[in-house]
């Protein structure tokens, strides 16, 4: 809301809070992933720089597609609910084949990302134009990522699960905390790119 605000007030703000968010969130996350014990200090830091991030971004899509960001905020809310109901009515079960499939899923779509950004710091934008394209297939690209983000809620909602019957300890509720805010962060974003393109 704070960095929405500030933005609204000053334009200029957009990409250097857009900037200053996403790459001081993109270290705290790596931290985060590579030491869960340190958890209950970053995961909070990981959520303000996220904001700052988002915050700036939701701005930017809004001055273009009025409504767009409450759009994609109801959404995620949505699709958070129906997957949680799912997993707790053990509709979706989070075996270990389940797990690997989303993993590697979700492993491919961050390759698609990474080689995206590479070609383009190389001048070749051909990936990053075309996934953000309003093609039939572009958008297609975007709803399936949109699922492979939902289905990574049922492994975030079973991590907490577990973490309780096993009595994990206190660090490990800040981790699982992290590790669902970022499902979700991804999620709104994929939501806020899908229904760009539908509104073009």
């Amino acid at each position: 809301a704070f960095t929405f605000t500030a933005a609204l007030a000053n334009p200029g703000l957009i990409f250097p809070l857009a900037l200053g968010g996403g790459i001081g969130a993109f270290i705290v996350g790596i931290i985060t992933a590579f030491r869960p014990k340190s958890a209950p200090i970053t995961a909070p830091i990981y959520a303000v720089l996220e904001g700052l991030f988002l915050g700036a971004f939701s701005l930017l899509f809004e001055r273009i597609y009025p409504g767009i960001a409450a759009q994609a905020i109801a959404l995620t809310m949505g699709v958070f609910a129906v997957m949680l109901g799912l997993y707790r009515s053990r509709i979706i079960k989070v075996t270990e084949k389940f797990k690997m499939g989303v993993i590697a899923a979700t492993g491919a779509i961050f390759l698609v990302y990474l080689t995206s950004f590479v070609f383009r710091l190389f001048g070749n934008g051909a990936i990053s134009d075309f996934l953000w394209s309003n093609s039939p297939i572009s958008i297609a690209i975007s709803v399936v990522i949109v699922g492979v983000a939902a289905l990574n809620l049922a492994l975030d909602f079973n991590l907490v699960e577990e973490g309780i019957e096993r009595r994990a300890p206190k660090f490990m509720e800040w981790y699982a905390s992290y590790g669902l805010l970022v499902t979700l962060v991804w999620l709104y974003w994929e939501l806020l790119k899908l229904l760009s393109k539908l509104r073009r």
